[in-house]
């Protein structure tokens, strides 16, 4: 277990959030989100991060619980390119784009360094299983507190956050869709005592060669055009085009 404030918890101060369709968004790079998830570590308190793209944008503007979900986590990254091009529109540009497969693979690094014990739960088992064999031979140091499945009844709910909460990670990898990890973050965070939970959705598939990540030709060199290029940049999101260009411009 890494060094963590017990006695006294630790107040940390807010960072700037630009708040785009009624969210706030942490400005923040991916270097700063990782000192800033070190700083929730080492607080003695539990905190919960979401990542916020064009599909979550969409569905929490008819989702009353899925908002109240994200408004009250912690640390709100921008996912979704986008996102990002859409702040710059609005006058109120995020640095970055930090998605969530990126922060995953970037905390865990940093868990090695610091010696975080971080948790895996989700996917099929022998596909976390996977995920834990290709962690650790990547880094040595990384120390495990456990995984599980994310395959469980209702009934069964408790004795997965009572073994979690037995193994006492610093950290919470909970790979499972949208907007059941958020949701159940949320209803068991304060029972988990977690001093940082993530829902990474769909992250183990990959890391465990599954499924290929799809999205590097919108994380390289992409650039906001201005005027009514930007808008026309933001149009080609399939069906989920104009439902997000009618939320950037109501």
């Amino acid at each position: 277990m890494s060094d963590r404030t017990s006695t006294e918890e630790i107040k940390l101060d807010q960072p700037k959030r630009v708040v785009l369709f009624g969210v706030p968004i942490d400005n923040l790079t991916l270097e700063e989100t990782l000192d800033r998830i070190e700083e929730m570590i080492r607080s003695g308190t539990t905190h919960q991060h979401v990542v916020v793209n064009v599909d979550k944008i969409i569905k929490l503007q008819s989702d009353p619980e899925l908002r109240a979900v994200i408004l009250d986590c912690d640390l709100i990254n921008a996912d979704g390119q986008p996102i990002v091009w859409a702040s710059r529109l609005l006058q109120e540009p995020l640095k970055e784009r930090v998605t969530g497969i990126d922060l995953f693979e970037a905390l865990v690094c940093r868990c090695a360094v610091r010696g975080f014990r971080p948790y895996l739960l989700g996917a099929k088992q022998e596909v976390v299983e996977r995920v834990a064999e290709i962690l650790t031979a990547k880094h040595p140091n990384l120390h495990l507190a456990g995984l599980r499945s994310g395959y469980w009844s209702e009934n069964e709910e408790p004795e997965v956050v009572a073994a979690i909460k037995a193994a006492r990670p610093d950290v919470l990898f909970v790979a499972m869709s949208s907007p059941k990890k958020e949701i159940f973050l949320r209803k068991w965070k304060d029972e988990l005592r977690v001093p940082f939970v993530m829902g990474v959705g769909g992250t183990f598939d990959v890391v465990a060669g599954l499924v290929k990540r799809v999205d590097a030709a919108l994380r390289i060199g992409m650039v906001l055009p201005s005027g009514t290029r930007a808008a026309q940049a933001l149009a080609p999101l399939s069906g989920r085009g104009c439902s997000f260009l009618s939320i950037v411009f109501p």
